[in-house]
């Protein structure tokens, strides 16, 4: 057990701090799975597993509110495993590491997982309580949703039962969340045709880092630098001066995180001026991004020489296609002040068995704007001489202002917390527009704490803000039942 055991509200937080020491990264979710299940079973409570590997379990009402409409609560079991380099942690093994930062919980140098660990650790605690007065409720753990929300693609709608969903995947207090965006990836594949390693060369090892990185679609507007396309435009500048020959590039981590590292080898017989020349250009970009990015770096390191490097064509082709590519914000919403309505991250690269692959995560809140991003996105691929594979698309959740699950919330949110809540909608992906489309009729909303820049090593959750956000969920589950 860890202080965070010991946080306000105890039984929520005593959930959470179990959950920090399970690895649940996408795709491995088996042991927190588990988990959940031994709770439910020790409890007392019935579950499925639906062919996806999602959860449901059921718990009744409480006495008097038996009959009451079933009430939904909803997370996602998996956590984006983001760490910084110079950081030793094995994902698949160690547990994460929580720091007390002020007002704020935290992680040592990785992502903590409060995204979306607060929520299943409410859901948890919601459903272990003796004092919490609720109608039946259902308690949907999903699995895989920031690799492609793919655990609400798959999952079985015939288990659920009731009609009203509260998701508690959003981050922001004091906003109530009723719509999304869609989303798609795109995967570019370009061969790499490689020559011997001219000899009396130099190799060096580059490094850019210090970005902040931060979720693709919460963070986007922020402008925030690209590590992978800033060290490529800083490479693209310096080889129309000054020639050498490209081993290898990689960068980024998670296709929903904004890359905040990127790496390459370059082999050189001009190495002290080649440096001299990246170092100005670094620089130059460096001011450029200053207030977004004060911390951005440049290490320069000698290797050992590879074998081979690219051939001068491979090279060029990579470095135009990846400054052509975009990313960041394409248009901001028509009809909701400040939103994002399309966006595109150029997300990973990486080299896999002779080839360079470049991963694209697009989002948008209007299908055909999605659609013809994704087309851009193939058109510059396909001119490069790239092979594009598009991945299964997700969809968005229309807002409907005239829920009555939004009615209460927000009604709720005045008289507990004493404020008037922003009603908004959000660029990321939630699952609620994958779970509408699998059950029709159902009436969603999504709530949650303060958790800021998810997906990134200083993903953090403001503490008190966890206590009002329970606070307000267990009001409304009084209130969905009938309040009696």
């Amino acid at each position: 057990m860890t202080f965070v055991a010991t946080l306000e509200p105890k039984s929520l937080w005593h959930h959470f701090d179990q959950i920090l020491a399970i690895p649940r990264g996408s795709k491995n979710e088996g042991r927190i799975r588990q988990h959940v299940i031994e709770i439910a079973e020790r409890n007392g409570l019935p579950y499925e597993v639906d062919g996806a590997g999602n959860v449901l379990i059921r718990k009744p009402g409480t006495p008097g509110r038996e009959n009451a409409p079933i009430t939904i609560l909803q997370g996602h079991l998996d956590m984006v495993n983001e760490k910084n380099s110079d950081v030793e942690h094995d994902f698949e093994k160690d547990p994460i590491e929580p720091r007390h930062d002020g007002e704020y919980l935290t992680a040592s140098g990785t992502t903590l997982g409060s995204d979306n660990g607060i929520g299943v650790a409410a859901a948890l605690a919601v459903m272990e309580s003796t004092d919490v007065g609720h109608g039946p409720l259902e308690l949907l753990f999903t699995i895989d949703e920031e690799t492609g929300l793919t655990g609400a693609a798959g999952l079985d709608g015939a288990m659920l039962r009731g009609r009203q969903l509260i998701n508690m995947d959003s981050e922001e207090e004091g906003a109530l969340y009723v719509g999304c965006a869609g989303g798609a990836d795109s995967s570019l594949t370009l061969p790499l045709a490689t020559n011997e390693t001219p000899g009396r060369s130099t190799t060096l090892k580059i490094r850019l880092h210090g970005l902040k990185g931060g979720h693709s679609g919460v963070d986007i507007h922020l402008q925030r630098g690209n590590a992978i396309k800033l060290l490529v435009r800083a490479l693209h500048a310096v080889a129309r001066k000054t020639p050498f020959h490209l081993a290898s590039l990689k960068g980024g981590s998670a296709h929903n995180a904004i890359p905040r590292e990127a790496f390459a080898e370059i082999v050189t017989q001009e190495a002290e001026t080649l440096t001299a020349a990246l170092k100005a250009e670094v620089a130059g970009i460096a001011d450029e991004f200053r207030p977004a990015e004060p911390d951005m770096k440049l290490d320069l390191a000698d290797s050992d020489t590879p074998p081979l490097v690219w051939d001068q064509p491979t090279a060029d082709t990579v470095m135009r296609l990846i400054i052509g590519l975009p990313h960041g914000v394409m248009s901001m919403s028509y009809d909701i002040p400040d939103l994002v309505e399309t966006s595109t991250n150029l997300a990973t690269v990486v080299q896999r068995a002779g080839d360079l692959v470049i991963g694209m995560s697009s989002r948008s809140s209007v299908e055909s704007a999605l659609v013809a991003l994704r087309q851009r996105i193939r058109v510059i691929g396909e001119l490069a001489g790239a092979a594009v594979e598009e991945g299964n698309s997700y969809p968005g959740w229309k807002p409907n202002l005239d829920s009555h699950l939004l009615e209460v919330v927000k009604r709720l949110h005045v008289k507990v917390l004493g404020a008037e809540p922003e009603i908004k909608a959000i660029h990321a992906g939630l699952e609620c527009g994958l779970i509408g489309e699998k059950v029709s009729g159902m009436d969603m909303i999504s709530i949650g704490p303060q958790i800021e820049f998810p997906h990134s090593p200083d993903e953090r959750v403001k503490i008190d803000s966890v206590g009002r956000f329970y606070e307000l969920l267990t009001a409304t589950l009084e209130d969905l039942a009938g309040n009696r």
